[in-house]
């Protein structure tokens, strides 16, 4: 099988949650959330085998509902957040919850599929994310750098940072920030900044895009028409401390400096239809993924407003190797921003895409239909930014 080649992985229920398990730096592993609304719902706990180039899961019960978005502990590879729809009294709710693997869940690992599908564990509930009111939960968000025991949650206007070591059974709320302003101001998503001791945080709610100092809770700058249409996802680069991505239903990616948002730095217009989701890659923040419901998921190489806009710097070696013949003078051309790469695996909507915590060059992408498809950087353009 050829290195490049995709690996995909069929979930037999819907699915739109899809996160890498970050506390995991040794193996490659995902955690997907499925959409049912007849059975129960399911974790998929995904282990892709990168020397055999297969794919091995476990399944983990979620019986509080169908999720749609999940994350994972930035410090303990147990623990997990989800938010789900239950109905109560015919009203349905979008509440958020911390999870914990049952302590033996790892033994089912290398089971048939159809082992563990037959009998799996359930998740256990370590904290509700409910702070009393009646309000719905879009995402949870983890500190970047935190000991996995400071989250941020976002429901409808508010974003509530919550404590979870004061109390073993309790999760409490230490500060909030509302959205103030005319009609139903509603949060769609957010990004907690890895940048400025984890002081900072980015949401989106319609078409702005605004920045909080976690701090004092107050906002710190808004990006007022950001897309034409909703904005459905943000990330910050992670090695350029005020550079953020954002995406949308226009169609567009886009690019901040948010020192001065008056306008993009940069602009993809790539998909033909609402954008999900955008990715830096954690380590060559010049890679950036993005998923869309055109059913497609592109690879940019985005070099120009990476932190190596010339590839990576000439040393000393080189360069006294260069005197002695000067005509091999080895001083990198500036790469071009490009499309490295467009994936058409999917036939349906792209809603999620997420790099390998464990092993940089490698991504996976979640559509709507339960596909999971998981690719490799082209080794080509691997080479190019090592060598």
């Amino acid at each position: 099988m050829e290195d490049d080649a995709p690996v995909i992985y069929g979930l037999e229920f819907q699915a739109r949650a899809l996160t890498a398990q970050t506390a995991e730096t040794d193996a490659i592993r995902f955690l997907v959330g499925t959409q049912s609304l007849k059975f129960d719902n399911q974790i998929h706990i995904i282990d892709f085998d990168d020397e055999n180039n297969i794919i091995n899961k476990n399944v983990l019960l979620h019986q509080a509902g169908e999720i749609w978005h999940i994350a994972a502990s930035p410090a303990n590879k147990a623990v997990l957040s989800t938010c789900y729809n239950k109905t109560n009294d015919s009203k349905v709710m979008s509440c958020a919850a911390v999870w914990q693997m049952p302590s033996g869940w790892e033994t089912g690992s290398h089971e048939s599929a159809d082992d563990s599908a037959q009998n799996p564990q359930t998740l256990e509930l370590l904290f509700d994310l409910d702070s009393g009111t009646q309000h719905s939960s879009s995402c949870v968000l983890w500190e970047p750098m935190g000991d996995g025991k400071r989250v941020i949650s976002l429901a409808d206007n508010q974003a509530l940072l919550w404590d979870l070591q004061e109390s073993p059974t309790k999760a409490t709320v230490s500060s909030t920030a509302t959205l103030e302003g005319k009609g139903q101001l509603k949060f769609t998503s957010g990004k907690w900044s890895p940048h400025h001791n984890c002081s900072q945080l980015a949401t989106a709610n319609d078409t702005a895009i605004r920045g909080w100092d976690l701090r004092t809770m107050s906002q710190i700058y808004c990006v007022e028409n950001a897309h034409g249409q909703l904005v459905r996802d943000l990330d910050f680069n992670p090695n350029r401390q005020y550079y953020l991505a954002s995406c949308g239903d226009d169609c567009k990616v886009k690019f901040w400096d948010v020192r001065n948002v008056q306008e993009p730095v940069k602009t993809l217009e790539e998909h033909s239809h609402w954008v999900w989701s955008v990715r830096y890659n954690q380590s060559h923040d010049q890679l950036v993924l993005t998923a869309s419901s055109d059913s497609r998921l592109i690879l940019s190489n985005m070099v120009s407003i990476s932190s190596e806009p010339f590839g990576h710097m000439v040393d000393d070696e080189e360069l006294s190797e260069g005197e002695d013949n000067p005509q091999e003078e080895k001083v990198k051309e500036p790469l071009k921003d490009s499309v490295v790469s467009t994936y058409e695996e999917h036939e349906d909507s792209v809603y999620a895409a997420e790099w390998s915590s464990a092993d940089p060059w490698l991504f996976a992408s979640l559509s709507y239909d339960g596909r999971l498809v998981i690719n490799r950087v082209p080794r080509a353009l691997k080479y190019r930014i090592l060598l």
